[in-house]
């Protein structure tokens, strides 16, 4: 069938993002002993230093909850630092430490680096659409409900690894 040969091809290339995101977030965590997410986070950091919670989110097109939750872990391993804004005592800004600065200069890049590039790249009347393609896989199969974590952030988790914590 036509529209089975065009569902395969589809699958085939969400099968191919999975598939790299993953591949590249355990390299990450065998070389670097972070998770993919959290180099991706190092490095939005280091592109733009003195961010907030917020800011940072919006780099990395992620939910400020889900971003907070990477971040707590990368100040708790003291690769960030999180500190009162001087110009501003009500605003808290994150920042590289010497640490995560030596960390994220031997690390290699996380694919989310490119995928967030490419996405950006895209003209507005393909992604809308893209989007709700998405959407709509996403309530097929009840994958909703809260702030999705970035990318095999939560994957870590559950196996209890302390590297990444």
């Amino acid at each position: 069938m036509h529209s089975d040969a065009a569902a395969a091809r589809a699958l085939d290339n969400l099968r191919r993002l999975v598939r790299a995101l993953r591949v590249s977030s355990h390299a990450i965590e065998r070389r670097a002993a972070v998770t993919g997410a959290q180099l991706f986070v190092l490095g939005e950091l280091a592109a733009e230093p003195d961010v907030s919670i917020r800011r940072l989110a919006a780099r990395t097109l992620t939910d400020p909850s889900s971003v907070s939750v990477v971040v707590a872990r990368l100040v708790e391993r003291g690769l960030v630092t999180r500190r009162r804004d001087p110009a501003d005592g009500r605003r808290v800004v994150l920042s590289l430490t010497r640490r995560g600065r030596a960390l994220l200069a031997g690390a290699p890049e996380p694919v989310q680096v490119r995928l967030v590039a490419a996405l950006r790249r895209l003209p507005p009347a393909r992604l809308r659409p893209f989007g709700q393609v998405l959407a709509t896989l996403v309530r097929a199969v009840d994958a909703g409900g809260g702030a999705p974590p970035m990318f095999f952030d939560d994957e870590q988790r559950s196996r209890g690894s302390r590297r990444g914590r």
